[in-house]
């Protein structure tokens, strides 16, 4: 399984970025799919999260500026980041985890396969 994560970059705080994830080794249609950061000296945190017909979670630090999204044809998750601030600045990594297992969207552990990750940074 490959999780190939691509978008990031620096930008300054109010701007947009959008992040995308192609996932590769396996049927991903049914998986549940997930955006996850980690901001240095910080635990990794679920961002949004999205089953497979598209029902979404959403960190209440990003909701209303974060929209996650997938297209199931082509192995594909993304995510629309919009209004950054500084405190989004982290590494932001795609994760899966497999469908009919025992996954809560907001646990990072309940995910079984991940990216390599992409860099946000966000300057005032």
């Amino acid at each position: 399984v490959q999780l190939q994560a691509s978008g990031g970059g620096s930008v300054q705080a109010g701007d947009s970025l959008r992040l995308s994830c192609a996932a590769s080794g396996r049927t991903f249609s049914r998986d549940y799919m997930g955006w996850l950061r980690q901001a240095p000296g910080k635990e990794r945190e679920v961002v949004a999260a999205i089953t497979q017909i598209g029902i979404t979670y959403v960190a209440e630090a990003v909701k209303g500026r974060f929209t996650i999204s997938r297209d199931n044809g082509k192995n594909t998750v993304h995510l629309q980041m919009t209004s950054l601030k500084p405190e989004d600045t982290a590494v932001y990594y795609c994760a899966v985890a497999e469908y009919g297992t025992n996954w809560a969207p907001s646990t990072p552990s309940d995910y079984h396969y991940w990216g390599q990750g992409t860099q946000v940074t966000v300057s005032s």
